[in-house]
């Protein structure tokens, strides 16, 4: 009953968190929150990288900073509808990621760290590159035309992009999910815990990291794309490396390998800078820093691991079944070619079978 229950309140949930805001917040507020569903699509984009397929990237700001230049470019130049600007970019950020994720398949660990983070420092530096000013603006960035609401609608522009991200992050977060849980993720999943033992199975390495860099630079660049349509201006010095590092702290708030903690992440690093800076003038970052430390000591799963652990305990208190072992069930894997452990040896055993061996 609470399965057939889960999608239901997932649905409510997301209907009211984009009625809600649109009825009763200002457009600042609006913006605001924008940004922190940007955010949370970037950091779930570096989620199904790190978390999920053991990847350390450092250097995600870069495919946010692509995305963002992309879009920018395509609405300047060529006129293009920014809404057919997405899908340009998620192209150009799959093929981008791509081609940085080979160099995956030899590095690994801090080696893949550092690489990506060059990456990062470097592509400020390209963008301001003279033989590419006459697209990207050079130093001066690009101004970008926020979109109006379409058909009449009586929204702002800042009430009808709230929307149109939270519908877009909708679509991909349920695409994440469904990779996760389907065989794609099982293998990401089974080259972070034991690369070599995943192999030994027969899943293809090579394919399978490319292909998670190759998705995970195509999240994390849609969500530039987004991001620079809310805000408007796209600049080399707004893609500094520290884009990267902000990224990657949502992504340890959160929870490096849970999905619905990147929007935590994402709303620590969009509101906590704030709070940080109205707690002291002085010294914002020592605040923000100490605020860092105490989360990762009261939470080292992140925040959804801990909330995914209190919901356990409260499940199992209502059930009753707290310090209860529950029945063991016969697991079958004959469905799944993929996996070579024998569905008979994992079957339970016929009263008469235990008596006759026994």
């Amino acid at each position: 009953m609470t399965n057939m229950r889960t999608p239901w309140l997932i649905a409510v949930l997301v209907l009211l968190a984009a009625i809600v805001p649109v009825a009763r917040f200002t457009d600042y507020h609006l913006f605001q929150l924008t940004m922190v569903v940007v955010y949370a699509i970037a950091i779930l984009g570096l989620s199904l990288l790190t978390g999920f397929n053991g990847q350390i990237s450092l250097g995600h700001g870069a495919f946010y900073a692509i995305g963002a230049y992309t879009t920018a470019i395509l609405m300047t130049t060529w006129n293009m509808p920014y809404w057919l600007t997405l899908p340009v970019s998620a192209v150009v950020c799959a093929c981008v990621g791509f081609v940085l994720g080979l160099p995956a398949l030899r590095l690994g660990g801090l080696y893949l760290a550092l690489t990506t983070f060059a990456l990062a420092v470097a592509i400020p530096q390209i963008l301001k590159y003279k033989a590419f000013e006459e697209w990207t603006g050079g130093v001066q960035g690009l101004v970008i035309d926020k979109p109006d609401a379409p058909f009449g609608l009586p929204l702002s522009p800042d009430q009808w992009l709230y929307l149109f991200t939270v519908a877009i992050a909708v679509v991909l977060y349920i695409v994440a999910w469904n990779i996760v849980r389907g065989r794609m993720g099982r293998a990401m999943m089974a080259i972070r815990d034991h690369a070599m033992a995943a192999e030994a199975m027969g899943i293809n390495l090579p394919i399978v990291k490319t292909r998670a860099f190759a998705l995970s630079a195509m999240y994390t660049g849609l969500a530039g794309s987004l991001g620079a349509i809310a805000v408007q201006f796209v600049a080399p010095d707004s893609f500094q490396v520290f884009v990267s590092i902000f990224l990657f702290v949502g992504l340890v708030v959160g929870g490096a390998s849970s999905i619905g903690g990147t929007l935590i992440g994402a709303a620590f690093i969009e509101f906590i800078p704030n709070l940080a800076d109205k707690v002291s003038k002085a010294a914002p970052s020592a605040v923000y820093g100490v605020i860092l430390i105490a989360v990762m000591f009261l939470m080292p799963a992140g925040a959804g691991g801990f909330l995914h652990a209190m919901w356990r305990k409260l499940f199992r208190a209502r059930s009753g079944q707290d310090g209860v072992p529950g029945p063991v069930e016969a697991v079958s894997y004959e469905s799944d070619p993929g996996l070579t452990v024998p569905a008979t040896a994992l079957k339970p055993r016929s009263p008469e079978t235990v008596s006759r061996n026994d």
